[in-house]
């Protein structure tokens, strides 16, 4: 039972939330770079 359990506690899933978060915002701070230098 204990075997079953341990696996739960690598770190590659919220390595990879974290990765995909972090590319999330930097997409969304460049397209509001993109509107603010394109704006009136």
């Amino acid at each position: 039972m204990l075997k079953q359990i341990i696996p739960l506690y690598n770190y590659n899933n919220g390595v990879i939330m974290i990765g995909v978060f972090a590319l999330v915002v930097i997409i969304l701070v460049a397209m509001l770079i993109k509107f603010m230098n394109s704006g009136k």
